[in-house]
This record gives C-alpha cells, structure tokens and sequence, in this order.
C-alpha cells in the first residue's frame, strides 16, 4: 500500500517521485518504519548522495516525508529514520515558499544530515528524535579500495578513444581532465556515453568546427550531455513507476482492463511488490 500511495502522489519532479518510490519499498507495514542507508536508497534511485539528499529535502517540504535522527549506540549518529505521511496526498503545488517547514510543522535537514527533523509535539518514541540503533552512519561514505593506476589509466583510455581520432590533442591533459571528473562521481560509462554523444553530433561537420580533445575535456563539455543522460533515465523510471500503479490498481480492483496485462508485466509488478500473488490469481491472471 505504500508503494500505491507514492506511485500515485502527483506533481512531484521525476526524480523526487523515484526517490519516494524506492523509499516506500522499504516501508515495514508492522513497525511504520523506512531505515535504509544512504548508500542503498542512492544506489536503488541511481543517483548521487547530494542528489538524494536534495530530493529529500523536497519530500520533506512537501510533508510527505519526515527524517528523525538516531544514535548507534556508543553517542555517535546513525543512519536516519524515515517516517512515511500516507495520509498526504498534497503534492508540491502547496508546496511552503520560502521556508522548510512543511505543511505537518516538518522541519527539513540540511543535506548533510546536520539537523534533526522535528514534527510538533514528540517523537513517535516519545523522545527527542534519537533512539539507539548500530547502523551505518547515513551521513558517512562508505570506504572503497582505491582502483589500481592502471584500470584507471585502462577507463581513461576507454573514454578517449570515443572521441574524434583526428580531432584528439593533448592526451595526458585529456587523461587528468577525465580523472578529475570521475573523481568528482561521474560514472566512467557515462562519460564514454557523453564523449560518444559529442562523436555522433559532430560527425557531420567540417573539422575545423570539431572541438580539439584537450580543450573539450578542460572546458567540461562533456557536462550537459551527462545531465541529459540523467534526466532522461528519471524520465524513464517515473514513466515505468507510474504506468506499473495504474496496472496494479487494475489488479487490486479487478478491472475488466486486466485482460491487457501481459506475463512480463506481471513479473514486474511482482518483483516490484506492487502486488501480491494473491492478488494476481483473484484478478484471473497467470504469473
């Protein structure tokens, strides 16, 4: 039911609404609780932590989510709590301007974590907000072996050579350009996919007006078409959430549109939790 209710909010950007997707996925019908990390929301919304935590920050102005803070254990911080208003249906259009505090006296985090969300009144504990929980501190990067110089020099590579081979200047410099931007969290693939883009774009023109490699890497080119990428994957994810809730709300009501529903969709709404199995078999349907 959770899941329903946050494919079903509307007026939200598409990728707030993946993020509250993902989040309701991880809804406990019996405690009420979300306690994901942030690594795991941000890996299953395939964004970055600034990203997440600045949609977040939405969801939380729009009074559809609250965080609350919690320890772990020995007076450090934990990962935060996340606590779904089903209730809600408002979407951003009542939005509060010019201020955090959501229409349920929601007082939105920063994105670092630093302040501790508050509703009025207490805490659904009782307490201040923070109760004992060893979890992995939502505030904190997990640690990663650092990748050999070699697959790094290997990725950089890769990327270069989508590039206009007649058109590439200055390789060491185009190297370390592409180092610093993955460093930054741009995925390598992404990168290659950009550079791609760029090769496909300018195989129509003359040479003079193909950018020389090292100016384009330098002059961070490559910026926008990464962002496209990005936004048209949120397109994409918010179109698949919202075209699997209408199937599910047919399943759950029985509807004569069932009939429609293909075996992989079915799979998907499965897999997705959207539906029961149960569910499947009182509509008429075969998984």
């Amino acid at each position: 039911m959770a899941l329903i209710w946050a494919a079903n909010v509307k007026g939200l950007k598409p990728a707030a609404k993946i993020v509250l997707i993902q989040l309701a996925d991880f809804h406990n019908k019996e405690t009420g609780q979300c306690n994901p990390s942030a690594k795991r929301l941000a890996d299953e919304c395939e964004m970055g932590r600034a990203t997440l935590f600045r949609h977040m920050t939405t969801l939380e102005e729009c009074g559809l989510v609250t965080r609350h803070a919690r320890g772990d254990g020995d007076g450090g911080r934990g990962s935060n709590q996340y606590e779904l208003h089903l209730d809600i249906t408002l979407g951003p259009s009542s939005r509060p301007k010019g201020g955090a505090s959501g229409p349920n006296g929601v007082v939105s985090q920063n994105e670092t974590g630093g302040n501790v969300s508050k509703n009025r009144g207490k805490s659904p504990k009782g307490e201040t907000g923070v109760v004992s929980n060893r979890d992995t501190n939502l505030t904190i990067e997990p640690k990663k072996e650092p990748p050999s110089r070699e697959r790094e020099a290997a990725a950089d590579e890769k990327i270069l050579a989508a590039y206009p081979p007649d058109r590439v200047r200055g390789r060491a410099a185009c190297c370390a350009d592409i180092e610093k931007a993955v460093k930054e969290g741009i995925a390598p693939e992404d990168l290659r996919q950009a550079v791609q883009a760029y090769a496909n774009e300018s195989a129509g023109f003359t040479r003079s007006k193909v950018c020389f490699s090292d100016n384009w890497f330098q002059s961070r080119r490559w910026q926008g078409y990464v962002e496209k990428q990005a936004e048209d994957r949120e397109k994409a994810a918010a179109l698949q959430a919202d075209h699997h809730a209408r199937l599910a709300c047919w399943i759950s009501d029985r509807s004569p549109m069932c009939k429609h529903i293909t075996a992989k969709q079915i799979d998907g709404l499965l897999a997705s939790k959207l539906v029961t199995q149960a569910q499947i078999q009182a509509a008429g349907l075969r998984s």
